[in-house]
């Protein structure tokens, strides 16, 4: 009985096995698809300064916000075009000092700041 159910512990194991691998090789190909654009931060007059990153246009976005120095009473304009489109995507952004949450990490400070944007609109270039 005892060698039957080592069997079976043995099966039951490397089943697992192979379902963790698995899962591994279906995350990774998961990220494969997804790909990371860039996103250059542009003024009015056409002026381009600085890169952020992101799946969305509204992470890259959340990044400026969290750089910039608008409240959510005066926000400033975030101008993202997509690196290798004519894309130009607008936001109002600003960041808010908000408590940390209560299951911090003992290096974060007691407060953090929260970005925030809402998407204004899309510009299409005609030059970039």
């Amino acid at each position: 009985m005892a060698s039957a159910h080592s069997s079976l512990m043995y099966i039951y194991y490397h089943r697992n096995l192979k379902s963790k691998r698995q899962t591994v090789v279906e995350v990774l190909k998961n990220m494969a698809k997804t790909k990371i654009k860039n996103y250059i931060l542009r003024a009015k007059n056409g002026k381009e300064d600085g890169v952020f990153t992101g799946n969305q246009p509204r992470q890259a976005a959340l990044k400026a916000a969290n750089r910039s120095n608008g409240t959510k009473s005066k926000p400033v304009e975030i101008r993202l075009r997509e690196r290798g489109t004519k894309k130009v995507h607008i936001f109002k952004g600003w960041k808010e000092t908000v408590p940390a949450p209560k299951n911090k990490p003992e290096w974060m400070p007691d407060k953090i700041n929260k970005p925030n944007v809402e998407k204004v609109g899309i510009e299409k270039l005609e030059k970039v």
